[in-house]
């Protein structure tokens, strides 16, 4: 059992040497885990960093692929496109000196996906993954009014699901910003208490900028907004928009315009989790077992979705 005082997600990862912290529901996912990603680095563990993309990679070389569906990104990977924020990453984390490099995983089926994951855990010799989601649509058993868009982050859940490493966790940070997805994040309350008895759930803490991690996450964010103006993310510049201590309707990028936002503290707690009790709450996990693209995951869940008598949205009353 941990001590009160001591955070239970770090504990648990504690023994581990050589960490991957990945992004799971594509496009900026992965600077949702810079916090945790800077810390470890920081604790002086070997850390690396992936992303499932959004991005084209199939415009890569042939020798920037450490195996299929997943490329070894840099900060001189040629720049094939505006929108590539594993390349941007890539560029911020050498401006400050950490190490640079930014694994991508193409969009596909759980099946390669795995394939994937297995070779990046084999290649660097993992003993731990956290699996990072930018919002709280990941923690979605697939039972609910509105899922969000659940199908990356639970194909990548289930990727992992199907992996032995030591320790397999997963951090949600950015609660109610899903809310724009139609998510009931008093529904997600309830998911959350569930984990909770269930033992799966390793409680939440907050990104602050008093400390270093914290600091340095809001500058990320800001570069990837002055570098990909066209497409900055909305999920991470929210993050980091309640983190510097905004409060509701802050408008951060044109891409909000014409939407009511409702920036606050909240949005800056990290809930963690075990994946293999997450996995285990979601009801379709099996149905997308053995899907080979994202096209026939999104099915899966549609055809579960149609035999199903969704829960009600609950309002949270205070």
């Amino acid at each position: 059992m941990t001590a009160f005082h001591t955070n239970p997600l770090f504990a648990r990862l504690e023994s581990a040497e050589r960490v991957l912290v990945a992004g799971a529901g594509g496009g900026f996912d992965i600077y949702a885990g810079l916090p945790v990603a800077l810390s470890l680095l920081h604790q002086g563990k070997d850390v690396r960093l992936a992303n499932l993309s959004f991005s084209a990679l199939e415009g890569l070389p042939l020798d920037a692929w450490l195996a299929p569906d997943v490329a070894v990104i840099t900060p001189e990977t040629a720049l094939h496109q505006a929108y590539f924020p594993e390349r941007t990453l890539a560029q911020w984390l050498d401006l400050h000196h950490y190490p640079s490099t930014v694994h991508a995983f193409t969009r596909v089926g759980v099946q390669p996906l795995r394939a994937a994951y297995r070779a990046l855990i084999e290649r660097y010799d993992i003993d731990a993954v956290v699996l990072v989601d930018g919002g709280t649509d990941i923690l979605m058993r697939g039972d609910e009014t509105g899922l969000g868009t659940p199908e990356e982050d639970l194909t990548s859940v289930a990727a992992l699901a199907g992996i032995d490493v030591p320790e397999r966790l997963v951090v949600s940070v950015g609660f109610g910003i899903d809310a724009y997805h139609g998510v009931s994040h008093g529904l997600v309350l309830e998911n959350i208490a569930a984990l909770e008895r269930d033992g799966a759930c390793l409680g939440a803490f907050s990104v602050s900028r008093t400390t270093r991690e914290g600091a340095l996450f809001v500058d990320a964010v800001a570069h990837a907004q002055e570098h990909t103006p066209q497409h900055p993310s909305i999920v991470n510049g929210s993050i980091a928009a309640a983190v510097q201590g905004a409060f509701g309707d802050v408008q951060f990028t044109s891409r909000t315009r014409g939407s009511e936002l409702f920036i606050n503290p909240l949005m800056t707690l990290c809930f963690a989790f075990e994946l293999e009790g997450l996995a285990r709450h979601c009801l379709y996990l099996d149905r997308i077992e053995n899907t080979h693209l994202m096209r026939q995951v999104s099915s899966a869940i549609e055809l579960f979705r149609e035999e199903i008598s969704p829960r009600p949205p609950r309002r949270i009353p205070h």
